[in-house]
């Protein structure tokens, strides 16, 4: 991960992760619907009920972290190795071992999502949170470490990426107890797309620089400018949020008409079919007793 490279595939992860998350989150509070079971158009159901309880969110986690995992270690000549072999033996590669760890520790969590979401027999929601809780705790503990041997403006910039850490750690942790609270998944959201646009941010400033020449850690203005394009990205991100709600809202505007109007032509033949039925029931019955009412006055008599 120390590399133009490893700082840029995992915030195009992140990025990618954080849009999905918000398309689903916009559409849940348009329609009103519940996070953690939403529901289909009855015209649906039969074909896109399955690939819509795909978990596509842990499918791309197992995706992305194997591929971090691969890059990491193929970075490493010889192979990346725990310890050498001299007397005493020292250990080898710790910052590119806090990487694996961290893109093990995600690709494990997309693994749980897959198996509570699509191979267990019912969805344990406890479990997904509280695997990616774990994460988020261990993920800020490594980044923590991370910064020992960082100055100037590597250290900036890995102090606002903990300082995101930190707030994401919390949101989640309260989601344990609140998964299904709608402010809470659009701040998971909007941390996630400012995590993986900060990381890319980052990679930039610290390997490939627009200017062409590296940012100065003595200078005071360069480290003042890295809080400043934080704090851009952070209007950007939520500006991203509510233009995809935005977005959501005008083609629930526009789609709901039609849809509206599919299901009255549909309600008759499902709606209509059990009380017609029950009346006309009655209606026989009734004309059966008016006919057998002459008989029994004639016998009477």
């Amino acid at each position: 991960m120390g590399t133009f490279i490893g700082h840029v595939y995992p915030g195009l992860f992140l990025i990618s992760y954080g849009l999905c998350q918000a398309i689903v989150v916009s559409k849940a509070m348009i329609f009103k619907d519940s996070l953690l079971d939403p529901s289909c158009h009855p015209r649906n159901k039969t074909r896109w009920a399955q690939l819509w309880k795909i978990s596509y969110g842990g499918l791309l986690k197992m995706l992305a972290g194997s591929i971090l995992i691969a890059y990491e270690i193929s970075c490493i000549k010889g192979g990346l190795i725990l310890m050498n072999r001299e007397l005493p033996p020292r250990f080898m590669y710790p910052k590119e071992w806090q990487h694996l760890t961290m893109f093990i520790l995600f690709t494990l969590n997309g693994y749980v999502d897959v198996m509570s979401k699509n191979l267990l027999p019912q969805r344990c929601v406890v479990l997904e949170k509280g695997t990616l809780v774990l994460t988020f705790y261990v993920l800020l503990l490594l980044l923590m470490s991370h910064v020992q041997d960082s100055t100037g403006i590597e250290l900036q910039i890995h102090y606002l990426l903990i300082v995101v850490v930190f707030l994401l750690m919390l949101v989640l942790t309260i989601e344990l107890w609140t998964p299904d609270t709608f402010h809470l998944l659009l701040i998971e959201t909007f941390l996630f797309l400012s995590m993986g646009s900060w990381l890319i941010q980052g990679g930039f400033i610290l390997y490939r620089p627009v200017t062409g020449y590296p940012w100065q850690d003595d200078d005071i203005s360069d480290i003042m400018f890295i809080t400043t394009f934080f704090c851009w990205h952070v209007m950007i991100n939520a500006l991203c949020l509510l233009g995809i709600y935005g977005i959501s809202s005008f083609w629930h505007h526009c789609y709901r008409p039609s849809l509206k109007l599919m299901e009255s032509k549909e309600a008759p033949y499902h709606k209509g079919t059990t009380r017609p039925l029950y009346k006309l029931l009655r209606e026989v019955e009734q004309s059966e007793k008016d006919d057998q009412a002459p008989l029994l006055s004639k016998s009477s008599p």
